[in-house]
């Protein structure tokens, strides 16, 4: 029976270089702190030596940041460190992010010697005045240069794709879709362009300089990635997630099924015994307090038993599957009905949530409006 306090079957690793900052991005990242990398990967090492033993899992994701911007020696080193302390299992899926400008066939060669079998590229457009507009330091060209290399060692890749953008057309939005399919990537996950507080593109667009797309249009273009990448043989399993049958993230069904995970480098969270626990998100911090050998912890946050609840039922409701009635009684001990009955019952009737044989889950509606429903769970 899965639990939420049983030992964790996944893992993840947070890399924060990057060669830039693009303007949308609030993820922990430092651009121009090369010099950084070395005391990086010994912190690194310093703070899963903290596991005291290597734990096998199932799951293994490396992000950023731009993992691949280390030099393949540095990204060599960093996936025997990780290796170590968690040691491959026969089916363990082991996931990398990469951006398409700098990754050369040393570093997929790297990769792929070193075990890792998935790779999510940062692709974001084909149209190269989106990718300009975004601040991606590569273009459509480079994609499929890089797809041509990483496809000889590593069939299962992912493209990461943003909707939304400013000067972007739903008709050129389905052109993106059709290059992204015609590459034959394992898995797409599409996300509209946000902005958020502290990035450069929130303060462009309070000064008025950047306008965001309405919102028909957005939602036209989020239809248009359902039904288009339905119609190319991609279930979509998740609000943001399209796959391949066979090649769902595990890793990510890990977050959205509310179980247990590990979580290491500067801004990584965890999940362990209904405890929450998020590193500190400067990177200079956090190499200093492990470093320093001190706890690099920036927030702690204890989940009561029905906030446990609360919290799997609204990860539970990005799936497409939606939540399923027993698995929810045996993850957190408490009744479907019982903790969100009231908020269950207006959204059955408002058509944004159906029940199904197992439980409840978003109609095709309720998926455009995702966040209204999920804010009343919360």
């Amino acid at each position: 029976m899965t639990s939420q306090f049983d030992e964790p079957s996944a893992a993840y690793i947070h890399v924060p270089f990057c060669a830039h900052r693009c303007g949308y991005c609030d993820f922990t990242v430092v651009a121009g702190k090369d010099h950084l990398i070395d005391r990086y990967l010994c912190a690194l090492e310093m703070e899963l030596a903290t596991l005291e033993r290597p734990r096998t899992i199932q799951t293994l994701f490396i992000g950023g940041g731009t993992p691949t911007h280390l030099d393949a020696s540095q990204l060599s080193r960093l996936l025997a460190i990780v290796r170590f302390w968690f040691p491959l299992a026969d089916r363990t899926e082991f996931s990398i992010e990469a951006n398409p400008a700098g990754f050369d066939r040393e570093k997929i060669d790297c990769l792929a010697d070193c075990g890792v079998n998935r790779v999510s590229l940062g692709v974001q457009s084909f149209a190269n005045p989106i990718l300009k507009f975004l601040e991606r330091d590569h273009d459509a060209a480079q994609v499929e240069a890089v797809v041509a290399l990483l496809s000889r060692r590593i069939e299962n890749f992912s493209f990461d794709l943003i909707f939304g953008v400013p000067g972007q057309s739903p008709a050129l939005w389905s052109q993106t879709l059709a290059r992204a399919v015609a590459l034959g990537p394992r898995h797409i996950s599409t996300y509209g362009l946000t902005f958020e507080k502290g990035t450069r593109f929130w303060s462009r667009r309070a000064k008025g300089d950047l306008r965001p797309v309405a919102e028909e249009c957005e939602r036209a273009m989020y239809a248009a990635a359902m039904d288009e990448l339905a119609d190319a043989g991609y279930e979509q399993y998740e609000l943001s997630n399209f796959a391949r049958p066979g090649y769902r993230c595990r890793h990510n069904e890990t977050y959205w099924a509310g179980r247990p995970y590990y979580g290491f480098g500067p801004g990584a969270a965890r999940y362990l015994g209904g405890r929450r626990e998020t590193n500190h998100r400067s990177v200079t911090t956090w190499l200093a307090r492990v470093l320093g050998g001190r706890s690099p912890v920036g927030d702690v946050d204890v989940l009561s038993p029905p906030e446990r609840a609360r919290e799997a039922l609204v990860l539970g409701l990005r799936r497409r599957e939606g939540v399923s009635r027993d698995e929810f009684r045996k993850l957190t001990g408490s009744d479907l009905e019982t903790v969100a009955g009231t908020a269950i019952g207006r959204h059955l009737v408002s058509g944004l949530l159906e029940r199904t044989a197992e439980g409840i889950r978003l109609t095709r509606e309720g998926r455009f409006l995702a966040d209204t429903v999920i804010v009343d769970f919360v």
